[in-house]
């Protein structure tokens, strides 16, 4: 039985849905995980991780647009304001999605559906640093 981690920073460049599939893809393949569980963890109150289609970007643009409709950018709705109009929806979105994904590792691959890609959906406006951390439990 095997036990890893790896943290996987990704910089943000603003409300967007960033795609790290191939890098958690490259990590499994580099340590010849074959089978197993592996956990992916945001370290972030203001992000989250989310499971999405990756074949028509319509679909991530549709998905930031109804979140800032769900949960609007208005500083008179929220008491928590304290970095700005971004801050409480930010919390808001990530509350309403993941921070943490657990993912099957078979024969030495990630186990996901055809169109299926591990995006990281930032929810602030400005430049970010993020950080995922991989958990691999296996052989």
């Amino acid at each position: 039985m095997k036990q890893e981690f790896f943290n996987l920073q990704i910089n943000t460049k603003g409300q967007k849905l960033y795609e790290f599939t191939q890098d958690s893809i490259n990590w499994i393949k580099k340590n010849n995980f074959e089978n197993g569980i592996l956990n992916l963890n945001i370290q972030h109150t203001s992000a989250s991780l989310i499971v999405q289609e990756n074949a028509d970007p319509d679909v991530q643009t549709d998905l930031i647009n109804y979140f800032n409709k769900l949960v609007p950018m208005n500083n008179s709705l929220y008491i928590h304001t304290t970095e700005g109009r971004d801050d409480m929806p930010a919390h808001i979105k990530s509350s309403l999605t993941n921070n943490q994904i657990t993912l099957s590792v078979k024969d030495g691959a990630l186990i996901l559906g055809t169109w299926q890609g591990l995006y990281l959906f930032e929810h602030r406006l400005n430049s970010q640093t993020r950080t995922i951390v991989h958990h691999f439990l296996g052989d």
